[in-house]
């Protein structure tokens, strides 16, 4: 049976995670179809390109705070979200590309190949999405036992995927990089204490006293 911190989490707190992850995509639609919301400015096209890519790479760090507060609160129960964060993250990458195949370049696949030529950040995130996928297609518990330990190792991708969304981000802001900084100060500081809490758990198991051999 359940237990009242289980049904908490099933009930409340992943409904209410799961509606803050749909806000950013119920402000672009509402923006599109004229709805009174923030507007979207002169270029909304742009600026929906804007709001899922901000969204992706804001719930991809998001998800790699999950396991540092694990530790430091205590909670394991936090890692009960990871997996809805995650899926979010994946989705709003794909709804960022598919927003400029679509609405932003009109499906002209030319004058594409010509930007991704031009503009090597779009083959960055473009990158960074593939290794998304495999990770998003088998977040589903079948899959975890399915794969095992191979699962732990593949989704272990989303370390490179996240460096990968920062360098596409700070790559494609012309001047004003002080929101890409702070990105990339976010992801170095998750990074860092995942080597940091790795390299002292190999210094403790070193120091563990030998028990000696027996005949």
């Amino acid at each position: 049976m359940a237990s009242a911190i289980e049904r908490r989490y099933r009930y409340a707190y992943k409904p209410a995670l799961f509606l803050a992850c749909l806000v950013p995509l119920a402000w672009a639609l509402s923006g599109v179809l004229g709805l009174p919301v923030p507007t979207l400015g002169a270029d909304p096209v742009r600026k929906v390109l804007g709001i899922f890519g901000h969204s992706a790479l804001n719930l991809l760090l998001i998800t790699l705070c999950v396991t540092p507060l694990r530790y430091l609160t205590g909670n394991a129960n936090l890692l009960r979200l990871r997996r809805m964060l995650g899926v979010f993250a994946f989705s709003y990458a794909l709804l960022h590309f598919l927003t400029y195949l679509g609405p932003y370049q009109a499906f002209m696949w030319r004058v594409i190949l010509h930007d991704v030529m031009k503009r090597p950040y779009i083959t960055i995130g473009f990158a960074a999405l593939l290794l998304l996928t495999p990770l998003a297609i088998t977040s589903t518990n079948a899959m975890m036992r399915r794969l095992k330990r191979r699962w732990q190792s593949l989704h272990r991708l989303i370390y490179l995927i996240a460096i990968l969304g920062v360098w596409h981000y700070w790559w494609q802001t012309k001047s004003d990089i002080h929101e890409p900084l702070l990105y990339a100060a976010i992801l170095a500081t998750l990074l860092g204490w995942r080597l940091w809490r790795r390299q002292r758990k190999a210094t403790s198991k070193s120091a563990l006293p030998r028990v000696p051999e027996t005949a």
